[in-house]
């Protein structure tokens, strides 16, 4: 059982589809309430965009390659704990108006959650278990709770880089 008080991160989309900015708020206020009873380590709110392209020179950038590692981060998480995040971070192939070209590209979620215990990373969200949908909003609320276990329980939790 983890009982250490987690570090969060939250990932949240500059460009937001209806209704999400709502939504963004109230999950940041609810850090800032995990933060003020002391049910975290710390917390910290990265900025993203709508998608990244892997292949583009602004992939090769700080905060690129800053986003690129921690997808390659939650992919091997979710591979070590037999859950999917493949609904969440699509790949597409995406034309390109000014060159003609075609790159791939990943779609990037309006809200990612990632929890570190103990500087292994322990929890994604959204993330799928099955048919189970294991969502942000899910998240804080149980650790609002003081549910401090992750509901995906990590088989190899990946060292924080």
């Amino acid at each position: 059982m983890t009982t250490d008080r987690p570090r969060l991160e939250l990932y949240v989309r500059s460009l937001l589809p209806d209704g999400a900015h709502e939504r963004q708020e109230a999950a940041i206020e609810r850090l800032d309430r995990l933060d003020e009873n002391d049910d975290v380590s710390e917390y910290s709110v990265v900025v993203w965009g709508k998608q990244v392209a892997p292949e583009t020179a602004a992939a090769r950038t700080r905060e690129g390659e800053y986003i690129l590692n921690r997808i390659a981060e939650f992919k091997q998480w979710a591979l070590g704990n037999t859950v999917s995040l493949e609904s969440f971070y699509q790949e597409r192939r995406v034309d390109a108006p000014v060159t003609a070209e075609a790159h791939t590209a990943i779609t990037l979620p309006v809200m990612g959650l990632a929890e570190y215990h103990g500087g292994e990373l322990t929890h994604v969200a959204p993330c799928t278990d099955g048919d189970t949908v294991h969502t942000v909003v899910e998240r804080l609320e149980q650790l609002e709770n003081g549910q401090t276990e992750p509901p995906t329980s990590p088989q190899d939790p990946i060292p924080t880089p």
